[in-house]
């Protein structure tokens, strides 16, 4: 247990009101000496009403103190949070009072490390806190909340004790080699393999869809000068965001807004029209419209349907994006259909300026990102560290069946289950983890969480 204390703010920007968090085992004796309520026997979870003085009992605010008692807080140690107005020389002057007093200035993300250390959360959990306070979007908040609360620990805890139970099986036979006595039905074994196999093939690829909804999906919409990209925009935007006009080459460089279609966020980026030109400016335009197709993750081809020639076109150039792009989305949408009929099979057939078929393109994008997956009931990963984990985990399982199904010893099998039980682990930290790769976790956190 850490015998220092800690303080930090816990709130952030300007408001009415901030939270100061000190926890850790001097907690009430620091608090205690620039406030006259006597502390000593207040209860947990409890709030008092106190006049906070500086060591020089120089009156600083009246605030509320909110007790919580050790292994009753988040961080499991004895944590008092003061909750004082929102004045910055307020904050500070507080906050300096109680490191004169003893505490010490928090780390990024030492709260929650403490809560990790002390058995509050487990480490996808910790790690669920800072998602949680960058989530912008509905899906990207119910992913980190559902992770806080330890559901997908749950999952991966399922899948060790699987594990467990067919590595003492194994060990068993070892221990019973000389005996040539089997415990466990090799068939039977390769199918527990492949079920565990199948669930974290299944959560590695669920890692496109949670790394989308937590960064943010971005999409560029390309497409010929004039074939009404940046009317589309303004329309899913419901703004004038881009300037719109017939004449080619308005849009000069890349415009990006951000659009929350189901709860997940779409980053648009309304390019410059792609075309041959001698105009320098256009051309560095035309240049980052390229840059963003590489970055993209969908890709609107948009297509001018009042023109016939230029539509038949673009079909050979969506083509072409496809097989150069055969990872990305590419949809090919027709524009201003209010003017002329489609008669290529684009992908969806929509005007930007009465909205048809719109809402048909918004869903399509949405479908595209989450797939087969069932936001609301499946657990998503979003964290690199733990698909990597996961992945590690996916290559010991492989082995191990590869193993079970050409007879290898139990010994070498065994090693591999060992592998795969030891990569689940790192993910929640149930194994002794490396103080460098803690702290480089925990750094990523904003101070005073």
């Amino acid at each position: 247990m850490n015998q220092d204390t800690i303080v930090a703010l816990a709130t952030g920007g300007t408001g009415a009101l901030s939270v100061i968090r000190i926890s850790g085992p001097k907690a009430r004796a620091i608090t205690q000496a620039h406030v006259r309520k006597d502390l000593g026997t207040i209860a947990s979870h409890t709030a008092h009403f106190a006049l906070f003085k500086t060591g020089n009992q120089v009156p600083i605010d009246e605030v509320l103190l909110v007790y919580f008692a050790q292994g009753k807080s988040f961080t499991g140690e004895e944590t008092i949070e003061i909750h004082c107005h929102g004045s910055s020389y307020i904050q500070q002057t507080i906050i300096q009072s109680l490191v004169n007093q003893g505490a010490r200035l928090a780390t990024p993300g030492e709260f929650t490390q403490r809560a990790f250390i002390n058995g509050k959360l487990d480490l996808s959990q910790a790690e669920a806190v800072a998602d949680l306070i960058a989530s912008q979007s509905q899906q990207a908040h119910a992913m980190a909340l559902n992770q806080l609360r330890g559901t997908f620990s749950h999952e991966l805890s399922t899948l060790r004790e699987k594990l467990i139970e067919f590595a003492s099986l194994i060990e068993l036979e070892l221990d019973f080699g000389e005996e040539d006595v089997a415990f466990a039905d090799r068939s039977a074994l390769i199918d527990l393999v492949q079920q565990v196999l199948a669930k974290v093939k299944r959560l590695i690829k669920s890692f496109a869809l949670g790394n989308a909804m937590k960064e943010g999906v971005p999409v560029a919409i390309v497409g010929a000068p004039n074939a009404g990209k940046s009317s589309l925009l303004n329309y899913l935007l419901g703004e004038e965001r881009a300037i719109v006009s017939e004449i080619a080459g308005t849009t000069r460089d890349v415009i990006e807004e951000t659009l929350n279609i189901d709860g997940i966020s779409f980053r648009l980026m309304d390019t410059a029209g792609i075309r041959e030109t001698s105009e320098t400016i256009e051309a560095m335009g035309i240049a980052r419209s390229q840059e963003k197709i590489t970055r993209a993750r969908v890709v609107l081809a948009l297509s001018d349907a009042s023109n016939a020639i230029q539509l038949e076109a673009d079909r050979v150039w969506v083509d072409d994006l496809r097989k150069r792009y055969p990872e990305k989305e590419i949809i090919w949408v027709a524009n201003k259909t209010d003017l002329h009929a489609v008669s290529l099979p684009v992908d969806y057939a929509i005007s930007a300026v009465t909205g048809a078929g719109i809402n048909a393109l918004t869903h399509a994008m949405s479908e595209c990102i989450k797939q087969d997956f069932d936001v609301n009931q499946e657990t998503i990963v979003s964290n690199v560290r733990h698909v990597e984990a996961l992945e590690q985990t996916q290559t010991a399982l492989f082995a191990a069946l590869n193993g079970l199904s050409h007879q290898l010893p139990a010994d070498l099998v065994a090693m591999d289950i060992r592998s795969a039980m030891r990569s689940l682990g790192n993910i929640t930290g149930e194994i002794e983890m490396d103080t460098d790769i803690l702290g480089t976790i925990f750094s990523r956190f904003c101070i005073g969480k």
